[in-house]
């Protein structure tokens, strides 16, 4: 019943009908009725064989006529009448997609077709330039569901121990114990699928070899160890549930072949990004066998950095002004690498500030791993 005004003077009322329930809807509901009254068992029957609703229990019909029960529709021998089915039918407690906690994302395509929550010197604090190294911010990112971690790989000044910081600024560095016994907790406590952790690799051959050691020690089963040096495609999350990836390239200023000079160029190169590695330099083999997803930036540029190849996947990296560059000209080129390989994003060197870029431009041409400031 609505009350209108009538030349701002008089008020009417008028009876508001209700919608008649179409002749579909009467047939429906006298095949899943008696003698005009839809009981529990009825409705019960209703949600398997119409709704298909495989998983639908006597419980669940209940609790439907239990939350119908203030509408005041039901029949007087207890079921619902025809009205009270068609009141049903238009209400929220029948939706058109029915309500499940569970997560139907398919998981088992290779590693490469899923977008991966990419954290960024994971271990500072604050700033990229003075503030502190700690295990805390790889603890809060791990736990706000970041899949990658990034560490930053240096000898410490007597060149005996391996320390995590961002070289050449002022940050104070952490142990790598600290940061890998931090991951091993707190890296399935939202998610079982797989962390990848990412090394920014600065270390001597003998120091790699200690770093084996360390990571086999902390993480044990955890650990995923790939069958061979080159895979064809990466395994799928699914495969790889509660399981750690390491992924790095190799040594530069280190490389025992290189004279000073070459280690100062290939430093300022490989701040963050990956150069081609030097195939004469000494790398501890118990480390190589370690990495699950290996890194590298070819030389001979852009066609270069995003040639695929069919029987080998890799990762490339690439900071957001490269990306915002090439990608005006090599669109296409970066969603054909992605499809197979491995691309991650990383902001510019003059965000010393911990800010962030925009993530869409690389989520667009397919890049699974951009990589952010969670300080």
């Amino acid at each position: 019943m609505s009350t209108f005004r009538v030349c701002f003077c008089f008020r009417r009322r008028f009876k508001i009908r209700e919608a008649e329930p179409p002749q579909d809807i009467i047939d429906l509901f006298n095949q899943y009725s008696e003698n005009g009254t839809m009981g529990i068992d009825h409705l019960h029957r209703f949600l398997l064989e119409f709704q298909r609703e495989k998983n639908a229990t006597k419980e669940n019909a209940e609790a439907i006529f239990h939350s119908l029960k203030h509408l005041n529709v039901f029949h007087r021998k207890g079921g619902l009448h025809l009205n009270a089915f068609f009141r049903y039918l238009l209400s929220d407690h029948n939706p058109p997609i029915p309500p499940s906690p569970q997560v139907h994302h398919d998981m088992n395509a290779p590693l490469a077709h899923y977008y991966l929550y990419t954290g960024h010197n994971s271990y500072l604090t604050g700033n990229q330039l003075s503030s502190d190294c700690s295990s805390e911010p790889i603890k809060k990112a791990l736990a706000k569901g970041v899949r990658v971690i990034e560490l930053d790989l240096w000898p410490n000044a007597t060149g005996d121990k391996v320390e995590v910081c961002h070289g050449g600024t002022l940050t104070t560095p952490v142990g790598l114990m600290k940061c890998l016994h931090a991951t091993k907790d707190y890296a399935f406590v939202i998610s079982d699928y797989p962390v990848v952790i990412t090394f920014e690799d600065h270390l001597t051959p003998a120091l790699q070899a200690k770093v084996a050691k360390m990571v086999s020690k902390t993480f044990g089963e955890m650990l995923h160890l790939p069958e061979s040096e080159s895979l064809a495609e990466f395994p799928s999350p699914e495969s790889l549930k509660k399981k750690i990836m390491i992924s790095t390239k190799p040594p530069k200023e280190y490389l025992e072949t290189q004279d000073s000079m070459e280690e100062t160029t290939q430093q300022e190169e490989a701040e963050e990004g990956e150069a081609e590695p030097n195939e004469d330099g000494v790398k501890a083999p118990e480390y190589k066998k370690l990495i699950a997803i290996h890194a590298g930036k070819p030389k001979g540029g852009v066609q270069s950095w995003l040639r695929t190849d069919l029987n080998k996947v890799r990762r490339l990296s690439l900071s957001e002004q490269e990306l915002e560059a090439i990608s005006r000209s090599h669109g296409t080129e970066i969603v054909r690498f992605t499809q197979k390989n491995l691309l991650r994003i990383y902001p510019k060197g003059a965000r010393f500030d911990s800010s962030n870029y925009n993530p869409l431009l690389g989520w667009m041409h397919g890049a699974q791993m951009v990589a952010l400031n969670m300080q």
